[in-house]
């Protein structure tokens, strides 16, 4: 194995993963306040309606579909029944469409963010580097997809076989370089691309993707009791929050004729 397959495959992955994980821990310790998404929701909402959840959905099931591809063992799916031929299906022509959805929001975000001034005053250089270095691996991926899936053989290329336990020696901490040899040019620059993105990751807004509100479904509920309530326990009625303003010699005949 030369060296700089070494380097490409084992080294850079490791350092990529280093890096996010350290960054992350920092992140949060050192800039707690800056762990934020930085909305702009204030200043234009109708290409964001549009644009963030097709953007958020479309990468949800992106990752989903990741995260069964690579991380999954091929035996496992085949041992109950998943059978090559539908994986096949749903991995490209499902997730061509949720890689399709990504990149439109996407890109209807990034149109927003220029057309819409206080949102691209509020843009910084960092948010311009980020866009670019997450539209690089999903432009890649579609790549890779049409090419060698959809364009290629009847079953496409299987990085099953190859990319998948790759990934896997890894996380075992016993890499195995030699399985990304033979693969397509298209999948090694979206790997590479998506090491990439990690390594930023922890220095930008996406920081917000861990910061999800799941311990709202948790929290008890918010008690409010009602004026009524008030009245019908005996208490005294509420005194009005503001009182209409009058000139002085008419507030002291109110008063007089009240008295």
């Amino acid at each position: 194995m030369s060296a700089t397959a070494t380097l490409l495959w084992v080294v850079f992955p490791y350092v990529s993963m280093a890096v996010f994980v350290v960054g992350l821990i920092w992140r949060y310790r050192y800039d707690k306040f800056g762990w934020t998404t930085r909305s702009s929701e204030l200043y234009e909402k109708t290409l964001l309606r549009l644009g963030s959840p097709l953007f958020h959905f479309g990468i949800i099931f992106v990752g989903l579909g990741h995260f069964m591809g690579l991380l999954i063992p091929k035996d496992w799916t085949e041992a109950v029944g998943f059978r090559e031929a539908a994986y096949h299906f749903i991995a490209t022509y499902m997730g061509s469409v949720a890689g399709l959805m990504t990149l439109v929001g996407l890109a209807l975000l990034i149109y927003r963010r220029r057309v819409t001034g206080p949102v691209f005053l509020a843009t910084t250089r960092v948010d311009k580097f980020m866009y670019v270095m997450l539209a690089i691996p999903i432009l890649l991926g579609m790549w890779a997809t049409v090419q060698t899936q959809i364009l290629g053989d009847a079953h496409g290329y299987d990085y099953r076989e190859t990319i998948s336990p790759w990934l896997r020696s890894l996380f075992y901490f016993q890499p195995m370089p030699e399985l990304m040899t033979d693969v397509p040019v298209p999948f090694k620059l979206h790997i590479a691309a998506a090491f990439l993105l990690f390594m930023i990751w922890p220095f930008t807004r996406l920081v917000h993707a861990f910061s999800a509100p799941v311990q709202y479904s948790t929290r008890p509920y918010i008690v409010y009791r009602s004026r009524e309530e008030s009245h019908a326990t005996g208490s005294r009625d509420p005194r009005r929050g503001w009182e209409p303003s009058v000139a002085p010699r008419e507030r002291r005949r109110r008063t007089s004729t009240n008295t």
